[in-house]
C-alpha cells in the first residue's frame, strides 16, 4: 500500500480543523444566544411557537429546549442545559455560558498549535481541582436553619420575571420541601410529592400553600349533587359508574319496544346496584379516574349519586392517582366489589370554591395526611403563570440540592472568581502545556462576573468588590460544581470530534 502524499495529509488535517472550528463556532453561537439572560438584571426571551403559543422566560433549559437547533454540536449544549436541570434544577443558563467561554479558550489554544487531547486532559484536571476549591470555600448548612434555605431560594428567584414575589415564593418552596422530606432518608426526596396547580386570575401574591388537596376539576352538579361535604369519607375509584358497553365493533340490534324497556331496566338496576354498594361503604365523596373507553358517569348514575348525597369529582388524571392516594392515605379501588370502608380516606371538609375565573374543589382537614404538599399558584395571565411555575420549580430544586448536599457557597460569581484565583496559582506549579491550558480554564470562568456586570448595565472592568454572604446572595454548592463539571465534559466531547459522518 503506497504511503499517503504530503498534500493528502495536509488536506486531511485541514478538514479536521475545519470540522472542529465549525463545531466550536456553532456551540458558541448557542451560548451567546442565552448569555444576555444571565443574572438578576438579565433580559428575558420571548419564545413564539408556530402554533401561536408564546412563552416569556429566562430559564436557560426552557429557552434552549424551544429553540430550533440543527447543528449536531450545538444540540449538545441543549442537552447540557437539560442535564444541569436534572442534576441541580438551577444554573441552566450559567452552565451554557461557561461552556461557551471554555470553547472560546479552546479555539485560541488550538490556533496556537496545542493538541486537542492535551487541552481535554488539562481541562479535566482543572475541573476536578475547581470542585475541590468549592468544597474548601463552602459553608455547611443545617436544615433547621430556615433562614439560610430561604436566602438560597431567593437568590435563585432573583433573575426571574416574578422576582418581586420572592418574599412569598421562597418561604413557600422551603416549607414544601420540608413537608415532603423524610428526615430518615433526605436523599430520597421526590419533587413529584409537591403538586403545583396554576390558576389564572388575581396576582402571584394570592398564591397559597394548601394544607390538603386541590383539584382543577369541578364537582358534578348537573343532577343536583352536593358541592360541599363535611366529615367526608373519600373514595378514589378506577372504574366507571355507567352500564357496560359491548366490545369494539359489535352491535346489539333491538327489534321491539319490550326489549328496549328490558335494556333500560337492566341499565337502571345495574347502576342502582353500583350506587348502593358505594353508599353502603359509608362513602360520601367520589373521585373518579378519567376513562377513555366509555363515559365515567351517565346522567342516570349522577342522578342516583345525587339522591344518595354523594359528591362526585370526575376526570381525575391517571398521573395524579398516586399523589392523591398518598395525600389522603387511601387506596385506589379498581372494582366495586373491592369497596371497603378501610380503603376510604377521611377529611373534615370537601367543597367547591371560586378561584379567579374558575372553580376548584378543595379538601382540607385530612386525617393521617401523607408527606405531600400542594401549592395553588395564581397569576394575572397565562404568561406570568407559566414563568411563576418554572421559577417555583427552580426554587424547589435549589432546596432539594441543599437537602442532598448540605453546603452553601457565596453567589454573584464570587465562587467562580475563587476558582479562577486558585487555578491561576496552581497553574504556576505545573509545567509546559498543562500550565497554559489550566490558566486558560481559569480565565474562561471570568465570563460569569463579566456577564453579570454587563447585563446590569455596569462597566465590567470597574467592578465593585463586596462580600456576597453579607449581601445574602448564596447558592447550593451543587449548582456551581455540577455546572463546572458538566460544562467541562461537554467541551471535552466537542474537542475530541474531528469529523462529522452523515448517514442515511
Amino acid at each position: 500500500m503506497p504511503a499517503p502524499k504530503q498534500g493528502e495529509l495536509l488536506k486531511g488535517s485541514a478538514k479536521k480543523k475545519d470540522v472542529r472550528s465549525s463545531n466550536i463556532e456553532s456551540a458558541k453561537a448557542v451560548a451567546d444566544a442565552v448569555r444576555t439572560s444571565l443574572g438578576p438584571r438579565g433580559m428575558d426571551k420571548m419564545i413564539a411557537a408556530p402554533n401561536g403559543d408564546v412563552i416569556i422566560t429566562n430559564d436557560g433549559a426552557t429557552i434552549l429546549q424551544r429553540m430550533t437547533v440543527t447543528q449536531p454540536a450545538a444540540k449538545m449544549l441543549v442537552e447540557l442545559s437539560k442535564s444541569q436541570d436534572v442534576v441541580a434544577g438551577d444554573g441552566t443558563t450559567s452552565v451554557v455560558v461557561v461552556c461557551g467561554a471554555l470553547l472560546k479558550k479552546c479555539q485560541d489554544l488550538l490556533d496556537r498549535g496545542v493538541h486537542p487531547t492535551i487541552v481535554s486532559d488539562a481541562f479535566n484536571m482543572a475541573a476536578q481541582k475547581a470542585c475541590e476549591v468549592l468544597e474548601q470555600v463552602s459553608v455547611s448548612v443545617d436544615l433547621d436553619d430556615r433562614a439560610s434555605l430561604v436566602r438560597a431560594a431567593t437568590t435563585s428567584l432573583s433573575s426571574k420575571v416574578v422576582s418581586q414575589y420572592s418574599s412569598l415564593l421562597s418561604p413557600m418552596a422551603v416549607d414544601c420541601v420540608l413537608r415532603v422530606m423524610d428526615p430518615a432518608r433526605p436523599n430520597m426526596l421526590d419533587l413529584r410529592d409537591i403538586k403545583v396547580l396554576p390558576k389564572s386570575g388575581g396576582t402571584v401574591d394570592d398564591s397559597e400553600l394548601i394544607d390538603g388537596l386541590v383539584f382543577d376539576q369541578k364537582a358534578a352538579k348537573a343532577a343536583g349533587g352536593p358541592i360541599k361535604v363535611e366529615k367526608a369519607k373519600i373514595a378514589l375509584i378506577q372504574f366507571c359508574i355507567s352500564p357496560p358497553k359491548t366490545d369494539l365493533e359489535n352491535n346489539v340490534i333491538i327489534s321491539d319496544y319490550s326489549q328496549m324497556d328490558r335494556v333500560y331496566k337492566e341499565e337502571r338496576n345495574y347502576t342502582l346496584g353500583l350506587v348502593k354498594k358505594i353508599k353502603a361503604s359509608g362513602c360520601n365523596v367520589l373521585l373518579i379516574q378519567k376513562s377513555i373507553l366509555r363515559d365515567a358517569t351517565t346522567e342516570l348514575s349522577l342522578h342516583y349519586l345525587a339522591k344518595a348525597k354523594i359528591m362526585v369529582v370526575r376526570d381525575i388524571e391517571r398521573d395524579d392517582i398516586e399523589f392523591i392516594s398518598k395525600t389522603l392515605n387511601c387506596l385506589p379501588i379498581a372494582h366495586v366489589n373491592h369497596f371497603k370502608p378501610e380503603k376510604l380516606g377521611t377529611a373534615d371538609l370537601v367543597e367547591e370554591v371560586e378561584v379567579g375565573k374558575g372553580r376548584v374543589v378543595k379538601i382540607t382537614g385530612i386525617a393521617n395526611k401523607g408527606k405531600t404538599a400542594t401549592v395553588l399558584l395564581r397569576g394575572s395571565n397565562k404568561l406570568v403563570l407559566g414563568e411563576a411555575e418554572r421559577s417555583l420549580h427552580d426554587a424547589l430544586c435549589v432546596i432539594r440540592c441543599l437537602v442532598n448536599k448540605r453546603f452553601l457557597i457565596a453567589g454573584g460569581a464570587s465562587s467562580e472568581m475563587e476558582i479562577n484565583l486558585a487555578l491561576s496559582n496552581w497553574a504556576k506549579s505545573l509545567g509546559g502545556m498543562e500550565s497554559i491550558c489550566v490558566r486558560a480554564f481559569a480565565e474562561a470562568l471570568e465570563v460569569v462576573p463579566y456577564t453579570l456586570a454587563e447585563n446590569a448595565g455596569l462597566n465590567p472592568i470597574q467592578g465593585t468588590i463586596t462580600n456576597m454572604l453579607e449581601e445574602n446572595v448564596v447558592q447550593p454548592m451543587l449548582v456551581t460544581s455540577s455546572a463546572v463539571t458538566l460544562a467541562t465534559e461537554c467541551v471535552r466531547m466537542i474537542l475530541k470530534i474531528d469529523d462529522i459522518v452523515p448517514v442515511r
